[in-house]
């Protein structure tokens, strides 16, 4: 059963010792309004004697007539509901007698391991007793609700902080503060596009209830009169903001002594204290059934109906809006998917132009046709020791296939995707700069970072902090290094069994190479390749997947054994090694098919073996058309599996949550839950890691290897709308909602981007001259003819008379050698041909990318006017200050 009213005597879980009759307390409930602001006298001396030190706001409560609303209020219906903590209380279930016990055999140690529990229940009660005192002693106000059922109470402890708390933070914390409206400025450069070309846009969507632009300057008490809306104070403050402002409190306050670190309560959420510790949704999501104006939707709503609905797939994001409700640091996420999303767009088209192109002239390949008409003109060496020689024109299919991976276009395209990674990327800052100014963050630093909990909790020493003065956990620097030195090798045992797997792999791929060609039958045998190739990355596919499970799993060990102090630093560092390893782990493949396949195979009578098996040769089509299979099969392949699990396991893990809640709901019987209830039964925001890492590694598909496969940043654009939509499901619907953090940047990602795309210019540049047959075409044009007619006979070479010998058969190997197998002079030409192409491939793209980076400037010509009317504002708001210091420096003198 509920319990909306709880009675003024208490158990352990109560806070207040209201006991002694000597202090004087209002006569309701723990936890309501009237008693929210009250602490006994003696609890004021303790704290103030303690050296725990507790924060203490004086907050005056005025008598006023209650004005009901609707939404996230106390029960008074004008008190807000900023943030709730939860905690379980299991029901203790009946002991036995002591003589049972001690009549049962190997009864002592059960006994000593409830001892243990119980103890550790204790525990964890003292500290959230002791930690909730200190937050009334901060000065939030504080409402008990609770939720019965036979096996469990489950507790919510609703906080509000009242106006003189809002202030002192706000000011504290350099809340901006508004001081003039402003036109909304237009972000969308393809709706100005298209407006001045007067063409209709039907990405546009007119979303209710858009936040108000405004001119802002750092939060002075002092100045309140000069910021709009001040005279409102119940919605001066925006959720977010109090939001923020309560969980800074939350996140200060101690609950045991400070020298141990035991503050914060985000280490009593690790520690098993508190269950949950959460802002409230804005009502339901789902719409009204009966009629309702667009502006008289919640936030919520909003989000859900103009955003996370599929219907809204060709729509712009409301940013605002999406910062409006859960920060910039999860807005700033989104703006960035969806811009990098539109810049996909042309991407696709010039990569489906240049695939179509291929379609289009693949009847005008020479080499192709003479392949097909050859018959029995180039009989080729066998692929393996028991195989027979072959003809060549029996891979007329494959040849004419290959020419759409390996036709000039695709040089172009490598060119066009390094410059267009470089010019995202340029553009990206000018437009994360625009919206760092429009959400006042763009001169947002984090403060001296307070210790992680875990740090704290695991720290063997306290010394003082030299920016603050206070003592904190403290971890050698030395021992910090030394561990880190471990897990680099680590890192590198990984790596290696990354590398394992891949030999693995081309074994695999040999071995079923060899028996599609056993089995005599012609076309498994012009197709083994193909089938070897194509299954053998299905089995790296999953392998990939599963050591990716594993890797990060262990990368996040070794992170927290590495004891690093502040959860940003602990962050770049988890980050830096799960992307190392994925990076090996998903392009290692994609590498030796594009750089080792075919290298390392010899010639007839001399060929190079792993394992006492022969080396790998690319297959019919050449080693592109292979590159292009892999990446298809491994970038489509993850993306569908990561949207069939991003929709999956949401829904499982809510599951399990209302099943583990369900005994609570049925005591409930017919009451409708309340809305920290039900928040309570979705999932906690796990973060925006997974969401960067997947989308950073496609763009290392989209990037790297694009010569290979120029469909790619088709696939990824068709992703990334499904992905959009996805995630902002997840946040809206599956998630409670997550504290709204600042930021103004998305932090290392964009240099792991700026990193992969110069990588991709390097990469393109060895992938054109040593994989491709672009340059051997070109120097065999230039040098023999121009149509490309024998050009098939001038790649292929003769098996040895030592060979030719022992098989009593000549045949032919692609390579250029002589009859002893000595490279031949063309060999020399075309390696010192490759090598000028790949250093005035990379000079002229990266001398572009200088050019680009100097005529695009980071932040728009627009916007340093606005952020210079916007300190002019600034500087007349805070203009009597000066004035005041100034007349005090006269007098000093």
């Amino acid at each position: 059963m509920k319990r909306r009213n709880p009675e003024v005597l208490m158990d352990r879980e109560v806070l207040l010792d209201l006991d002694y009759a000597s202090e004087a307390h209002a006569p309701d409930s723990y936890g309501s309004l009237q008693n929210g602001g009250f602490i006994p006298p003696r609890y004021l001396n303790t704290a103030a004697n303690d050296d725990d030190d507790p924060i203490y706001v004086h907050c005056e409560q005025t008598a006023s007539a209650p004005v009901h609303h609707t939404g996230n209020y106390f029960r008074d219906g004008q008190t807000k509901i900023d943030f709730v903590l939860v905690w379980e209380v299991k029901v203790r279930r009946k002991r036995r007698s002591r003589g049972q016990a001690e009549a049962s055999e190997g009864a002592a140690e059960p006994a000593q391991e409830e001892s243990r529990s119980e103890r550790r229940k204790a525990q964890l009660a003292r500290w959230r007793d002791k930690f909730i005192l200190n937050l009334q002693t901060a000065g939030l106000l504080m409402e008990k609700e609770e939720s019965s059922s036979v096996k469990k109470t489950i507790h919510y402890l609703k906080l509000h902080a009242p106006w003189d708390v809002l202030v002192y933070y706000a000011e504290e914390l350099c809340l901006r503060a508004p001081l003039q409206a402003q036109p909304h400025p237009d972000f969308n450069t393809s709706a100005r596009v298209l407006q001045k070309l007067w063409v209709p846009n039907i990405m546009k969507d007119s979303v209710p209830n858009r936040p108000v632009d405004y001119y802002t300057c750092a939060f002075r008490k002092s100045k309140m009169e000069k910021f709009l809306g001040s005279d409102d104070r119940e919605n001066y403050f925006t959720s977010t903001q109090r939001h923020r402002i309560v969980y800074e409190i939350l996140a200060r306050t101690a609950y045991g002594r400070r020298k141990r670190a035991e503050v914060g309560v985000a280490r009593l959420l690790r520690d098993g204290a508190f269950t949950g510790a959460f802002p409230l949704h804005e009502g339901p999501f789902k719409l009204p059934s009966c009629d309702t104006q667009p502006d008289q939707l919640n936030k919520r709503q909003v989000l859900y109906h103009y955003w996370a609905s599929w219907l809204k797939w060709c729509k712009y994001q409301p940013l605002d809006h999406i910062r409006e409700y859960f920060g910039e640091k999860i807005a700033l996420y989104f703006a960035w998917l969806g811009f990098y999303t539109a810049w996909l767009l042309p991407a696709a088209l010039v990569g489906t132009c240049v695939f179509v192109s291929g379609i289009l002239t693949m009847g005008s390949n020479t080499p192709a046709k003479e392949i097909c008409e050859s018959g029995g003109l180039y009989l080729m060496c066998p692929l393996c020791e028991t195989c027979k020689p072959w003809n060549m024109s029996d891979i007329c299919p494959m040849a004419k296939v290959g020419y759409l991976f390996d036709h000039p276009g695709t040089v172009f395209f490598s060119v066009f995707m390094s410059l267009w990674a470089v010019t995202f990327l340029e553009y990206w800052k000018r437009k994360n700069a625009t919206l760092a100014h429009h959400w006042d963050c763009m001169d947002f630093h984090e403060d001296e970072e307070p210790p992680r909990p875990e740090f704290a909790a695991m720290a063997p020493a306290m010394e003082e902090n030299p920016v603050t003065g206070v003592k904190e956990p403290y971890f050698p620097e030395k021992a910090r290094i030394s561990r880190m030195l471990t897990g680099s090798m680590v890192i590198v045992i990984m790596l290696c069994v990354v590398m394992i797997f891949l030999v693995t792999v081309i074994i695999y791929r040999s071995i079923v190479s060899v028996m599609m060609f056993e089995t005599g039958s012609s076309v498994l045998r012009t197709q083994a390749g193909n089938i070897a190739n194509i299954s053998s990355t299905l089995v790296n596919l999953a392998l990939i997947l599963l050591m990716g499970q594993v890797y990060t799993a262990l990368a996040e060990q070794l992170t927290k054994w590495e004891m690093h102090r502040t959860q940003t630093q602990y962050e770049d560092a988890f980050t830096f090694k799960v992307f190392i390893f994925q990076f090996v782990n998903f392009y290692s493949s994609p590498f030796y098919v594009a750089f080792f396949k075919g290298r390392f195979v010899g010639y007839p009578g001399h060929y190079g073996t792993l394992f006492g098996m022969r080396n790998e040769d690319c297959g019919p089509g050449g080693c592109l058309i292979e590159l292009a299979e892999q990446l298809c099969i491994i970038m489509v392949g993850k993306q569908l599996i990561n949207n069939i699990q991003e929709f999956v396991i949401p829904k499982i893990k809510a599951w399990r949550q209302k099943r583990a809640l369900a005994s609570v709901k049925k005591a409930q019987k017919t009451q409708e839950p309340e809305r920290w209830e039900q928040d309570y039964e979705l999932i906690p925001c796990e973060g925006l890691f997974d969401e960067y890492l997947e989308i950073v590694l496609q763009f290392g598909f989209i990037t790297i290897f694009v010569a290979a496969f120029p469909l790619a940043p088709l696939f990824a654009l068709l992703n990334n709308w499904v992905e959009v939509r996805l995630d902002a499901h997840k946040f809206v619907c599956e998630y409670r909602r997550p504290v709204a953090e600042r930021a103004q940047h998305i932090g290392v990602w964009f240099i792991i981007l700026e990193a992969l795309s110069h990588v991709s210019v390097v990469v393109n540049a060895f992938l054109i001259a040593f994989t491709s047959d672009f340059l051997p075409r070109l120097l065999y044009q230039y040098k023999f003819n121009n149509d490309l007619h024998g050009y098939v006979n001038f790649t292929l070479a003769y098996s040895p008379p030592s060979y030719n010998h022992s098989s009593h058969t000549v045949c032919r190997y692609k390579a250029f050698r002589d009859e002893n197998g000595k490279y031949k002079l063309v060999y020399w030409e075309l390696l010192a041909v490759r090598l000028g192409f790949i250093i005035a491939f990379e000079h002229v793209v990266f001398f572009v990318l200088r050019v680009i980076d100097w005529m695009v400037p980071d932040i728009p010509e627009s916007l340093q006017l606005k952020i210079k009317r916007e300190r002019y504002l600034a500087k007349q708001a805070l203009a009597d200050n000066q004035e005041a210091l100034l007349q005090a420096k006269r007098l000093a003198t």
